[in-house]
């Protein structure tokens, strides 16, 4: 198992997997949903073995983390300041981060709002996308009209978790293996036929190659006990989270940053990786993975390994290179 403690931060306690040598260069690995710091588990050894110190939490409302109760509790002012609670506690002024799904928003957003906090940052299968014109449920409802959308069927306190929670097991067997636009597993547009979320993915006949039952059941236990609720939360912020961050209008990410993403995630045809680069100063490129899905960190690991640490190498490069210059100039 790796090395767990909890971390008392913004008002919370976050169960958080710290690995890596104490003076390494910090990397915050995000989770999304539905997720965990498990979801990590490919990167976490590879990352601490290349010299990184890795911070793995499970973020608020998820696993063995708290779950506040008030909707609120889940925008992005408390997410992001739980990331920057995570760099304070471990005494570094700056860290990489990484994110994956909901948490590639999560990390976006912190960098634009805690800029100076940042040495670099990675999103994986959520693309960065700039502040729009109104909030952003407006926009779903009118290009989704009549049809199902499954972050406006997240809106209502209470329908979503009745679905899901009724059987977690069900729920994660379906969404790791089938979210993919070859398998029939989509969160586009669909037919508002009455079906909720899950029942959208089809039931698979085999687990896929990169997932054994032993990790599905993991997944299946935890969200058992804690249900889904933490993690929808979060969903129900998106407007609240455009009307706090005004400031952010045409901001730009001016760290360096990268995107990787599966050629076959459903996402992507959403929200196309290509249009990010405009709002990226430093930006240096997608890396997208042939057959490879939403899940993409734990359907490819050893490419989304490859990727990461030849940029975290090309960060680590930059910075020598820049104290040197520093350096040289104070001389």
């Amino acid at each position: 198992m790796p090395n767990q403690r909890t971390v008392a931060v913004n008002g919370v306690e976050l169960n958080v997997i710290d690995e890596g040598p104490k003076d390494g260069p910090l990397v915050i690995l995000a989770h999304g949903f539905p997720e965990l710091a498990y979801s990590w588990r490919h990167q976490i050894p590879a990352l601490a073995g290349a010299g990184y110190r890795v911070l793995a939490p499970d973020q608020r409302g998820y696993g063995r983390s708290s779950r506040p109760e008030h909707i609120a509790d889940y925008d992005i002012e408390h997410l992001s300041a739980d990331l920057i609670g995570l760099i304070d506690d471990v005494g570094a002024q700056k860290a990489v981060l990484v994110g994956h799904d909901w948490g590639s928003m999560a990390v976006w957003q912190t960098t634009l709002l805690h800029p100076e906090r940042v040495r670099g940052v990675c999103g994986m299968s959520v693309p960065f996308s700039p502040r729009g014109p109104v909030p952003p449920t407006q926009i779903w409802r009118q290009v989704f009209a009549g049809k199902f959308f499954y972050i406006l069927y997240f809106q209502e306190p209470g329908v979503a978790e009745a679905e899901l929670d009724a059987d977690a097991a069900k729920v994660m067997r379906r969404l790791l293996s089938g979210t993919r636009t070859d398998r029939g597993g989509s969160i586009e547009a669909n037919a508002d036929d009455g079906r909720g979320f899950a029942d959208r993915f089809a039931e698979p006949e085999n687990l896929p190659d990169w997932l054994s039952q032993e990790e599905l059941d993991f997944y299946s236990a935890e969200f058992a006990r804690t249900g889904f609720g933490g993690g929808i939360n979060w969903y129900r912020n998106f407007d609240r989270n455009w009307e706090l961050t005004p400031q952010l209008d045409g901001a730009t990410i001016d760290v360096p940053s990268l995107f990787i993403g599966g050629k076959l995630d459903p996402v992507l045809l959403m929200a196309p990786p290509d249009n990010q680069a405009q709002w990226l100063t430093d930006f240096r490129g997608n890396v997208l993975i042939e057959d490879a899905g939403h899940w993409v960190q734990q359907e490819k690991a050893n490419e989304v390994n490859a990727a990461l640490l030849s940029w975290l190498r090309d960060i680590t490069n930059d910075d020598t290179t820049d104290n040197a210059r520093d350096n040289a100039g104070e001389n």
